[in-house]
């Protein structure tokens, strides 16, 4: 494929979009989307996978999650505004696939803000899912990629949120330094100093932000603290037939 760029000093382009609303902006140039909600629902998901589950199924209404409760080997997992929704037993806590073997399950999840992102970039080339867990597996696998990268944060309710903007810095800065991609956005470049100025202290963001009395009120304080720890997790979830499932080695790039 055939990627052309307005910068003869790099390959590629990344760049990041802040809201699922502005990503009508961005589509029409990214090959890879990469779609991150570190608080929670990226994270639970890469949680799964490194714990052992066949696929996940992210559905976009409670409606749809609800379809799926009688079927063997299937989690049905549903969140709305921090809270798992009633009838359900899960919701996007990533603690809650820790210390289990999942091998041979699959998980339906609906959350308020990642699965919609998914579901909306969807029909890209490829989506994969990032978050702290996987952060050097997935900047590794990026790197090696020939094509231009949107990383699309699901924000909280298509408005700008700290973490995931912050996750996206992290990943832009290692992609940057390699040469080999380049930005046209102000937002990318934003997202990278936002990196910079939280790295050494990236529990601090949230502790500056007001959403911090929400994770409060929600007792959330174990499930932030694993989601923003790097690198417990080398699984990359990726996109194919509406379904996440695991990239492996030998899935090439089509």
């Amino acid at each position: 494929m055939e990627v052309v760029t307005r910068n003869a000093d790099y390959q590629y382009r990344v760049e990041v979009c802040f809201t699922p609303g502005q990503y009508p902006l961005y589509a029409p140039e990214m090959g890879i989307v990469v779609v991150i909600d570190v608080l929670r629902a990226t994270s639970a998901m890469v949680a799964a996978f490194e714990h052992g589950v066949d696929r996940i199924i992210p559905v976009s209404t409670v409606e749809e999650a609800r379809q799926y409760f009688d079927r063997p080997d299937h989690i049905v997992a549903a969140e709305r505004d921090g809270e798992i929704v009633d009838g359900f037993a899960y919701g996007n806590s990533p603690l809650a696939y820790v210390d289990r073997d999942l091998s041979g399950k699959t998980i339906v999840m609906t959350t308020t803000n990642g699965t919609k992102a998914i579901n909306l970039a969807k029909d890209a080339r490829m989506l994969v899912i990032g978050s702290f867990l996987n952060l050097t597996a997935l900047g590794d696998w990026l790197l090696h990629q020939n094509d231009n990268i949107l990383l699309l944060c699901s924000g909280w309710k298509d408005k700008f949120n700290l973490e995931d903007s912050v996750f996206a810095g992290a990943l832009m800065e290692r992609l940057l330094q390699s040469g080999k991609f380049g930005v046209e956005e102000d937002s990318s470049i934003a997202a990278k100093y936002m990196y910079l100025a939280a790295r050494d202290n990236v529990m601090g963001i949230l502790k500056a932000a007001p959403r911090r009395r929400r994770i409060e009120q929600l007792r959330m304080h174990a499930d932030v603290k694993y989601c923003l720890t790097p690198d417990q997790s080398t699984a990359i979830p990726v996109l194919r037939n509406g379904e996440l499932v695991r990239l492996t080695e030998n899935i090439a790039v089509p």
